[in-house]
């Protein structure tokens, strides 16, 4: 399954499944991690330019989306906990898949190994989906950090 680059065009597929994930997290207990409109069109624009944003393809279809981001996140800066380590990393954000391929977390992990294997990723309490899929991935629970609007995440890293 080819991982690439998201572009502009890519914009409708990704929001449907962005769409889809805001659904699945409603039915799974967890319908405020993202709201209605998470993540917001300028954000997704702003990841495509700045080269965060990928897209996981299978059969020439869309069917997963994600950001990876090299470098020092500000949310990440203090920590109710410890981090594993000091050193750089790459942050995954906004995970989400179709619902109809498999491995849409281990196949962006995998990719995202390779550009570099010192990972961190947080999520929401209610959210015991990524949370089993961050400990199947072998990632270790660090502790709570604060989003940029000051709501608490469980924090991982691997």
């Amino acid at each position: 399954m080819p991982i690439r680059l998201a572009t502009t065009a890519d914009l409708p597929a990704i929001s449907a499944i962005y769409a889809f994930a805001r659904t699945q997290m409603a039915k799974d207990n967890n319908p405020t991690q993202w709201g209605k409109s998470h993540p917001p069109l300028d954000l997704l624009k702003a990841d495509i330019t700045a080269k965060h944003l990928y897209v996981i393809e299978e059969a020439g279809n869309i069917g997963g989306v994600f950001a990876f981001i090299l470098g020092e996140d500000p949310t990440y800066q203090q920590i109710d906990g410890a981090w594993l380590n000091d050193q750089p990393y790459g942050t995954i954000h906004r995970i989400a898949g179709n619902g109809k391929i498999k491995g849409t977390f281990s196949k962006a992990l995998a990719f995202c190994e390779q550009l570099e294997p010192n990972i961190r990723i947080d999520t929401h309490q209610n959210n015991k989906r990524m949370q089993h899929l961050l400990e199947k991935n072998g990632f270790t629970y660090c502790g709570i950090i604060l989003t940029e609007e000051q709501a608490p995440r469980l924090a991982y890293q691997k």
